[in-house]
């Protein structure tokens, strides 16, 4: 028997009861309440989510901190209790899965994800460091640096230098700036807020991906792609917390960007309120908001996401002139059909969202940016910026992870597959992948830039590309095992195959994070933290001095740590207390405008001058504010500065060397001189 065509004025239902009187549709909301309804909604949960990840994180990261474990490198403990941690994170992602599948709580499911995610995050990173108070990498190397910012803006809100006295930020301050009211809000020093706050804000950011990928795909996949996005990002790229949030949010802001200005279906829907929407707005303000964001955050990343949103925007429009010319001039007829629109004209939409989305990203950029750039603009002091000059093996060649034999270069190998075979056909594989050839086509600008005396630091890019190549992979495997599935006639048993599969490598791959991280780990237990500590209890450093160098210069100029200039060699001193350096610890991290270069020649004619008040003359007239203080180390009659200069095109692209002052150019009663440990503090009174 045919089935009735169902209309909607039929006055009968599959009950046999009458429907209620037909009304009026409400009318359609406007374009500009739709964006306002996505971005609140968008926001609102985002912000849910993360109060959940920082309750979580500061719940476990306490509790860890109760508890005398033993040190990461000298015992096996920690590792095993982070492997229960994340076995449990596990469970609960997978329970959040089965009940989005099942259509049941979605609010519980929901929850359950953001505990998963935030409980991984904080067991893998909290429990390994649970004995130590220092982050990965404790205050070494580039951790000295980020450690010392910190500092500085906990010390003050103000967008400040995280070494030069009256200069604003050159290095963006956004995470550093949050971690600095993080601190003054909990009452801890910068150096001891590090560890909790970078782990919470991953924590946070993981929640927040979340939202964003469940917003953009189905809430399943979305929970699956974001754990194995976020365990690639704490493998590969934790130590440096605040990019590795930017790497989290990356791949579904690129998704979200392609959905603002890739709209072929926009121009012929606008006319019907029946399918109104908002026109790709919402997710152009969200781009925009990302960019700007990133911006505050950390440029490279920033530029290399704008590079790949501008390939978006210039591959868009060349498609919209396509298919305008294409419908002005169809194929297989005689007769030329005039649309009224030269082709050129249908480019006009997606320039113009990429022009807003700059727009946007601009103006957000400009809270952390703009201080800097109102003096440089005004500046007359010459640019000693050298942060390009780095080229190491990783930086010479093109990345290609997805022939590594590992169960990542697998991940990265299903991605790739995917990234091609989908490339037609899916939005989110057209997103990913201009992502992944923005990252090689960057790669390729930074090497043929060697030419011209520098880089685009491309090897800091690796981590980037794992994370977008191993969430194609997840598709990859989501999408592969379906089509296996079918292929193979829909065996009962291949979803529970698929799943312990997915499981088993799973949980491979995040047991062994820990090992992937054993040296940042373990330089956390060596480093001597600001209290004077080695978490492993064996010897400390020189920096368990700093605590007396600290009172004796306090004692001794009479000024606040923020109104003092240090000159010294041990720039982790500057980590842990907040003065001002007169000379930064490369000239790499250095803020252009400080001229590393003339204040390094400067040190050299003050060590070769004869008398006390030669330097103090010397002193008087420098061109930048003159130390307070000198910190030095003893060698024989003189004291010794240990400092850098960049000799890029070599790898390494610092090179050490001394200079070295006599003692009797301090031999004068302007100046104060306290032997403390292996230092020597000069106080200068003028």
């Amino acid at each position: 028997m045919r089935r009735a065509r169902s209309s909607p004025l039929s006055t009968v239902t599959a009950t046999g009861e009458a429907p209620p009187r037909p009304v009026d549709p409400a009318p359609a909301p406007g374009r500009k309440a739709l964006v306002a309804r996505q971005i609140a909604s968008g926001v609102g949960e985002a912000a849910l989510a993360a109060l959940v990840a920082a309750a979580v994180a500061a719940v476990g990261l306490v509790a860890f901190s109760m508890v005398q474990w033993p040190a990461f490198n000298s015992s096996n403990v920690t590792r095993a209790l982070t492997t229960v941690g994340q076995v449990g994170a596990a469970a609960l992602l997978a329970v959040a899965i089965a009940l989005v599948r099942l259509h049941k709580w979605p609010w519980a499911a929901k929850l359950l994800s953001w505990v998963g995610l935030s409980t991984f995050v904080t067991f893998t990173l909290g429990m390994p460091l649970a004995a130590t108070k220092l982050y990965l990498f404790g205050v070494s190397v580039d951790q000295e640096f980020r450690t010392e910012f910190l500092t500085r803006l906990t010390d003050s809100a103000a967008l400040r230098d995280m070494t030069y006295a009256d200069l604003p930020s050159f290095y963006p301050a956004g995470w550093f700036w949050i971690g600095g009211r993080v601190a003054n809000l909990l009452g801890m020093d910068g150096w001891e807020v590090f560890k909790p706050y970078a782990i919470g804000f991953l924590a946070v950011a993981a929640v927040v991906a979340l939202v964003l990928w469940s917003k953009l795909i189905r809430a399943d996949w979305a929970v699956g792609v974001t754990a194995a996005s976020t365990a690639v990002t704490l493998a590969y790229a934790a130590p440096e917390a605040y990019s590795a949030v930017i790497v989290l949010l990356l791949p579904p802001a690129l998704v979200l960007a392609w959905g603002a200005l890739y709209r072929p279906l926009e121009d012929a829907r606008s006319g019907s309120a029946e399918h109104r929407t908002a026109g790709g707005w919402g997710a152009v303000v969200g781009t925009g908001l990302f960019l700007g964001w990133a911006a505050t955050f950390y440029t490279l990343y920033f530029l290399v996401a704008a590079f790949a949103v501008a390939l978006m925007g210039l591959l868009s429009a060349v498609l919209a002139v396509g298919r305008q010319r294409r419908t002005n001039h169809p194929r297989r007829t005689s007769e030329t059909v005039d649309a009224g629109r030269p082709a050129w004209r249908a480019a006009v939409p997606p320039l113009t969202r990429l022009v807003v989305i700059g727009a946007i990203s601009g103006l957000v950029a400009l809270v952390v940016w703009g201080p800097y750039l109102a003096k440089a603009l005004r500046s007359t002091t010459a640019s000693s910026g050298t942060a390009l000059h780095y080229l190491p093996e990783a930086g010479a060649e093109l990345p290609l992870p997805m022939f590594h034999f590992s169960l990542l270069g697998a991940l990265c190998l299903i991605g790739t597959i995917w990234l091609v075979l989908r490339a037609a056909s899916s939005r989110r594989a057209q997103a990913l992948g201009m992502g992944v050839a923005a990252i090689y086509l960057w790669t390729l600008l930074s090497m043929a830039a060697t030419a011209a005396g520098t880089t685009l630091l491309s090897f800091r890019l690796e981590p980037v590309l794992l994370v977008l190549l191993s969430v194609a992979g997840a598709f990859g495997f989501v999408e592969g095992a379906r089509a296996i599935y079918q292929a193979l006639n829909e065996p009962a048993r291949f979803r529970l195959v698929a799943i312990v599969v997915a499981t088993i490598g799973a949980l491979a791959f995040t047991q062994d994070i820990p090992h992937v991280l054993a040296p940042e780990i373990t330089t956390a237990y060596t480093d001597t933290d600001g209290d004077g500590n080695r978490a492993d209890e064996r010897g400390v450093s020189a920096v368990s001095h700093f605590d007396e160098v600290d009172a004796a210069l306090t004692a001794q100029t009479g000024r606040p740590r923020s109104d003092t200039v240090v000159l010294t060699a041990d720039t982790s001193f500057l980590s842990f207390y907040p003065y001002f350096g007169f000379q930064a610890l490369t000239s790499h991290y250095a803020n252009p405008l400080a001229d590393f270069a003339g204040r390094a020649a400067a040190i050299g004619r003050w060590s070769e001058l004869k008398t006390p008040q030669e330097l103090l003359d010397a002193l008087a007239t420098s061109p930048w504010r003159a130390p307070d203080a000198f910190l030095f180390r003893r060698s024989g009659d003189a004291y010794t500065l240990r400092l850098a200069k960049d000799v890029y095109p070599n790898d390494p692209n610092v090179e050490r060397y001394s200079v070295s002052f006599p003692k009797e150019l301090f031999a004068d009663p302007r100046f104060t001189t306290t032997d403390i440990g292996p230092f020597t503090l000069v106080t200068v009174h003028r």
